[in-house]
């Protein structure tokens, strides 16, 4: 289900009613956890939270022209993703993450390598997610986003 909102606000404004409360709440604790330094954008049809051009001008590998992305949020067919690239890009990290779900969700955890689903609305842990934001400032995503895929 990809939007095809030019904005953050006309993306917020086509959530359907069902999952709107949970999207706000979710980017409220992303906003008021995020380091210093990233930036709230549309990116690829999600709300993307990334390293501006003006912190590293080289932009993602994948597309240059594409700040570099670091979080996102989506409302999908059956479930709200979020997807976290340094989980993927730092295996302390994801076992962190995968060592303190339990404790913040009855939830079974649903994960690929950067994507977390949450088919139950009301098991999102949402400190959880908050403490994961504010864990990693730019610089040092632009450290482990050079180790792990950026190739020399």
């Amino acid at each position: 289900m990809q939007s095809k909102a030019n904005t953050v606000e006309e993306y917020l404004a086509e959530i359907p009613e069902d999952r709107k409360i949970v999207i706000q709440k979710l980017r409220e604790v992303v906003v008021q956890n995020l380091p210093k330094g990233f930036e709230e954008v549309l990116s690829y049809g999600m709300l993307g939270y990334v390293v501006p051009h003006e912190i590293y001008p080289k932009g993602y590998h994948c597309s240059p022209q594409l700040p570099l992305p670091f979080f996102n949020i989506a409302s999908q067919k059956n479930s709200i993703n979020v997807y976290h690239m340094a989980i993927y890009a730092n295996g302390d990290l994801y076992s962190w993450f995968v060592n303190e779900y339990p404790k913040h969700s009855n939830a079974k955890l649903d994960m690929g390598k950067s994507c977390i689903r949450f088919k139950k609305m009301d098991a999102i842990p949402y400190a959880l997610i908050g403490e994961l934001m504010s864990k990693i400032n730019p610089q040092q995503w632009i450290e482990m986003y050079e180790n792990a895929f950026v190739k020399k």
